[in-house]
């Protein structure tokens, strides 16, 4: 559209009109970008503070997790190693994977200062009963309590 208005302009506009044309069609769009720059945007839905305040391991997983390994548990690989949480034989003994969430283990940050024995709990717990995991012996907040420092 643009460039319609500038041939229009062209041809009928004479000499320095033409040149006062071209210059205002090419700032329009940069004001109109500038604009959109200082237009305040939503904030991402993340937890506040220092703390999670989701509750459900679905909501944890996707809210701390599935950033490093994947919507899918599966994991990935690229700028770093993130483990696939999929059909993973490690999370057959339920203390397992508490003690690496509470305390991490090299480049699993550990999360257990930023969640609750409950979150630890559900998290784990989903995480073992899906993406092809079948492990039914739950955690409990109490199993989490003794796993910490």
């Amino acid at each position: 559209m643009r460039l319609v208005w500038i041939m229009r302009a062209r041809t009928t506009l004479a000499g320095g009109g033409f040149l006062f044309a071209l210059a205002l069609s090419s700032a329009i769009p940069l004001a109109a970008h500038a604009d959109e720059e200082t237009r305040p945007r939503p904030l991402p839905s993340l937890s506040p503070g220092f703390r999670f305040t989701e509750a459900t391991g679905e909501e944890l997983f996707a809210s701390a997790c599935q950033a490093c390994h994947m919507p899918d548990g599966k994991g990935a690989v690229g700028a770093g190693t993130y483990p696939s949480l999929a059909q993973d034989g490690n999370l057959a003994a339920g203390g397992y994977p508490v003690t690496i969430v509470v305390r991490g283990q090299r480049a699993m940050p550990p999360v257990g200062a930023m969640i609750s024995d409950a979150q630890v709990a559900a998290v784990v717990n989903y995480v073992r009963t899906h993406f092809g995991n079948q492990y039914q012996d739950a955690v409990s907040a109490d199993d989490v309590k003794l796993a910490r420092p």
